[in-house]
């Protein structure tokens, strides 16, 4: 069942891709602003609440982190050479993508109890935080994006 998931998180990861456009990761990743579930160990309810809108994104309306829909459950952050963006795990539909010259770089953060947390920042300033459950993702992606 394992080996079954990673192949087909790779497939949906390598769907989409235009002409010619390389892939060089991908991860399963949940965006913190729809987390949900993530903090039943420290306060049930408030801890969602508090992943959900603190410290999930910055940047106002028209910046490129409020241009990210809103989502439920993991998706797979892919990152190419022209794009990063999330795609669902299972076909890897689309869901929200940016040139890859928007996004700056990565910053890792302290860890929750039970997932490493992470922002990608954009060249307009704001940021994005999302989840995921292995650090080497994160370090991943700092690898790729700096």
């Amino acid at each position: 069942m394992i080996m079954g998931m990673s192949v087909l998180r790779e497939r949906s990861a390598l769907s989409h891709l235009a002409p010619g456009e390389q892939l060089l990761g991908y991860g399963s990743v949940v965006p913190a602003k729809s987390a949900k579930g993530v903090g039943v160990n420290i306060g049930g309810a408030l801890a969602n609440q508090l992943v959900n809108t603190v410290g999930a994104q910055s940047g106002g309306a028209g910046s490129i982190a409020a241009g990210m829909p809103r989502t439920s459950g993991a998706l797979l952050l892919r990152v190419t050479d022209q794009r990063v963006g999330l795609v669902k795990p299972l076909d890897g539909t689309p869901v929200w993508e940016v040139p890859r010259a928007w996004v700056t770089r990565v910053e890792r953060r302290p860890r929750t109890q039970l997932m490493a947390r992470f922002r990608l920042h954009y060249a307009d300033g704001s940021w994005l935080a999302f989840l995921t459950m292995r650090r080497r993702t994160v370090e991943q992606f700092r690898s790729l994006i700096g």
